[in-house]
């Protein structure tokens, strides 16, 4: 079978930037408990323990953490977020489709 080339959906997602706020925490942790998998480990050192589907990750300040399409939530470094994402309006919705 040849390879086939493939291009990713484009999907509106949420995320919070880890900066040792009240309110990351609050979001972060909402996310968490909301996809069964509470936060480990607090914030000693100003990191996050995040269990993903793939098991545990470390989030260090200035990392972002994603809430994907199924909730599920998981860090990913600032350089890597900011080449694959970018801000959109507030008056988007989901799938991509603006408010009328």
């Amino acid at each position: 079978m040849a390879a086939e080339r493939w291009r990713k959906k484009p999907v509106v997602i949420e995320a919070c930037r880890w900066d040792r706020t009240p309110e990351a925490l609050t979001v972060i942790d909402e996310w968490a408990d909301a996809c069964g998998r509470p936060l480990k480990g607090g914030t000693a050192g100003g990191s996050l323990i995040i269990t993903t589907l793939e098991g545990d990750h470390e989030a260090k300040v200035g990392d972002y953490i994603i809430r994907g399409v199924q909730g599920e939530i998981y860090p990913c470094k600032p350089d890597i977020f900011l080449a694959t994402y970018e801000q959109v309006q507030s008056d988007v919705v989901e799938g991509g489709a603006r408010d009328a």
